[in-house]
């Protein structure tokens, strides 16, 4: 693979239209502003991230999650294009490594829009109802891939869909993002045939020639049947994920005082030398405030690993650019910030995701997405119920509920269920079940 071809501004579904002119805003900039005004990203403001939506503490949800991931995500970008300007300084075309930081800020901003309600129990709910659940009863009437689409249901391919898939009344490409955005969030790029046991995927099958026209266009070979090199880049927008998640749990955590101060500073501390860890040491003695000194701690880490991150990338350029690359930048920092981070991801495992308020909501979401699916799949399967002409009512014009296939009707159900706020999921499922009437 070749910058030249992986930096790349062509809109999806807009391909006649695209010039060289240099307008105001880089296209990639205008990828970004169009996904802050955009419906599915308000909509993340009330979906859980980690912790039920506050009551009276504030905790990170998937917008601000998104924010702050964007944020990192153009750090690492603006750090690795300084880097790889020396490299390619003599090059027709090495203005376009500028565009680096844009393009990874957009995609970071969008890598969890096709993420369910309820956090990270959603998308498992949604596939266990079809492996385990009352959608076993359809296996036998769609094929075998998309059979594997809807028992491995991954946020990572719907948010791919949701990107580019043509709602009804919608235009072609779908939010017509630039080419190489939209390669920049596929962390899997092969369908739900490869899927394996982590149920891991970058694409529907319905979606599948799309990514196969993303990925000629930008050069990203097919290293084997149905699998391909990722964007280099998705290298960046997963490394920024991961540090945000990882250590902003451990902020929240605090706040709801699942964990003490004592432990969160010394998990943070753990990714500085014994100098920096007195000079802060020193600074925080000037800070009454606990949020205030994990905050300012926060801040350092998540500095000290864009950097290294960024080094791991540039030193391992030419191995990434060739698809041999393994394993993630995270995965590959220097042995202090690895064994910190490990620290901190044992830590999240052992204290915060299986706290109570996570398993009850959790244990909620679930209820309530298997309920809406039961009920909304027996709508479209039976449309001609009473019923069901009531419930089909309600679900917005753009999804498909008459398509002529039934796993285009099922994908009609999924989408509006997956584009649910938790606030949401949760009235619809108060209202019929009666627990819960329109106002008089």
């Amino acid at each position: 693979m070749n910058w030249n071809q992986l930096i790349c501004d062509k809109r999806l579904g807009m391909e006649e239209f695209h010039d060289d002119r240099h307008h105001t805003r880089s296209d990639f900039q205008r990828d970004y502003d169009r996904l802050i005004f955009s419906s599915p990203f308000r909509r993340l403001q009330n979906k859980t991230q980690v912790f039920p939506l506050p009551g009276s503490i504030f905790v990170h949800n998937r917008l601000t999650h998104s924010l702050e991931v964007s944020s990192v995500g153009r750090s690492m970008g603006n750090e690795i294009a300084l880097r790889l300007r020396d490299k390619y300084a003599s090059v027709s075309w090495t203005q376009k490594l500028d565009c680096l930081r844009d393009i990874v800020a957009a995609a970071c901003l969008c890598h969890d829009l096709g993420n369910p309600p309820f956090g990270h129990s959603g998308e498992k709910t949604i596939s266990t109802y079809f492996s385990e659940g009352n959608g076993q009863a359809l296996k036998e009437q769609v094929g075998n891939r998309e059979w594997a689409d809807l028992i491995n249901f991954e946020g990572n391919a719907n948010s791919f869909r949701l990107l580019t898939h043509r709602f009804k009344g919608r235009r072609n490409g779908g939010m017509a993002m630039t080419y190489s955005s939209l390669a920049s969030i596929v962390k899997y790029p092969y369908s739900s045939l490869h899927a394996g046991e982590k149920g891991k995927f970058g694409f529907f099958s319905s979606e599948e020639e799309i990514f196969r026209r993303v990925a000629t266009q930008l050069g990203m070979p097919e290293t084997d049947s149905g699998k391909f090199a990722r964007h280099p880049l998705v290298y960046v927008t997963e490394a920024a994920d991961d540090i945000c998640y990882q250590i902003m749990d451990l902020e929240d955590a605090h706040k709801l005082k699942i964990i003490g101060l004592q432990e969160v500073v010394e998990l943070l501390l753990g990714f500085f030398g014994s100098t920096d860890k007195e000079r802060m040491q020193r600074m925080m003695n000037h800070l009454d405030d606990p949020n205030e000194k994990i905050a300012y701690l926060r801040s350092n880490a998540i500095g000290a690993m864009v950097v290294d991150c960024a080094d791991v990338f540039s030193k391992n350029e030419e191995t990434i650019l060739a698809g041999e690359f393994r394993g993630t930048l995270v995965d590959n920092m220097n042995p202090r910030l690895k064994d910190a981070y490990a620290k901190c991801s044992a830590t999240a495992w052992n204290k915060i995701y299986c706290a109570p308020e996570v398993v009850d909501i959790e244990l909620a979401g679930n209820r309530i997405i298997t309920y809406l699916l039961d009920t909304l799949m027996d709508a479209v399967m039976n449309p001609d119920k009473n019923y069901s002409r009531l419930l089909l009512n309600i679900i917005p014009g753009q999804y498909d509920t008459s398509a002529s296939t039934l796993y285009e009707r099922i994908q009609s159900v999924l989408d509006h269920i997956s584009g649910m706020t938790d606030v949401y999921a949760l009235d619809l499922f108060r209202k019929l079940n009666g627990h819960s009437l329109p106002a008089v």
